[in-house]
């Protein structure tokens, strides 16, 4: 049986000819040549088969040949806001699994004890476009560049919404508790914080903007992990 073969085109409706990057893979690598099949993805719900029409140095034009509308697997936007890690291959590994697992946004925020003020969203990017190939997911996560805690917390008031720390003198319930509760919405925000946590201050003044105070367990984990391990939870109490 013939590999099936699939390449990101946002907006391929409307487009003939797959994106430079997308059509040096097909040529070069694949080999693909006029009348071969192919499938593309562009990252907003839909799948499309095609046809080569046209295979030169570096350009590959295509005809559609059916548009595949996929249902979303899960109910509601999972949204995960986390401060980066000094090593930045931790967060690109992040971003990679949380898009194998399904997420809808990942927002990057600073906060007082984050190491790292500055992330590169086009190179994220590029992995979460591999990891959405890869894993066949027929929407593609949103990336946002990084903003201050607090613009985060004032900007965002809707849905479900959730601080995640390790401080035992501020009350918590157990994330995947709290997202199992009926509520008027499905849409879920968790923050997570940097390898040193919130500052006690970060936490409270979230709490008062409709944060709800929650832990993930009772391990102590890596931020990455934490990120994770909040979608996870989301994903499955849906």
């Amino acid at each position: 049986m013939k590999e099936v073969r699939y390449f990101f085109v946002p907006d391929a409706a409307n487009q003939s000819e797959l994106p430079l990057d997308e059509a040096m893979h097909a040529l070069r690598v694949l080999r693909l040549k006029a009348g071969d099949e192919m499938f593309l993805m562009d990252g907003m719900g839909c799948y499309y088969r095609a046809q080569v029409t046209i295979a030169a140095t570096q350009h590959c034009h295509y005809e559609i040949l059916e548009q595949l509308p996929q249902e979303r697997p899960w109910e509601g936007r999972v949204h995960l806001a986390i401060a980066p890690t000094k090593m930045i291959d931790r967060i690109e590994w992040l971003v990679e699994k949380a898009t194998e697992i399904g997420v809808d946004e990942i927002s990057f925020i600073n906060t007082k004890f984050s190491e790292r003020k500055l992330v590169k969203i086009p190179r994220l990017d590029k992995i979460v476009v591999s990891a959405v190939k890869q894993s066949r997911k027929a929407w593609k996560p949103q990336l946002h560049e990084i903003v201050s805690l607090k613009d985060f917390i004032c900007e965002h008031q809707e849905g479900r919404r959730y601080i995640a720390h390790c401080y035992d003198e501020i009350p918590r319930t157990y994330l995947f508790d709290e997202l199992r509760e009926p509520s008027d919405s499905m849409d879920a925000t968790v923050l997570i914080g940097p390898e040193g946590d919130f500052s006690i201050d970060e936490v409270n003044e979230a709490i008062e903007q409709g944060f709800k105070s929650v832990h993930l367990g009772t391990s102590r984990l890596r931020t990455e992990t934490a990120g994770l391990s909040a979608i996870m939870m989301m994903q499955l109490a849906k």
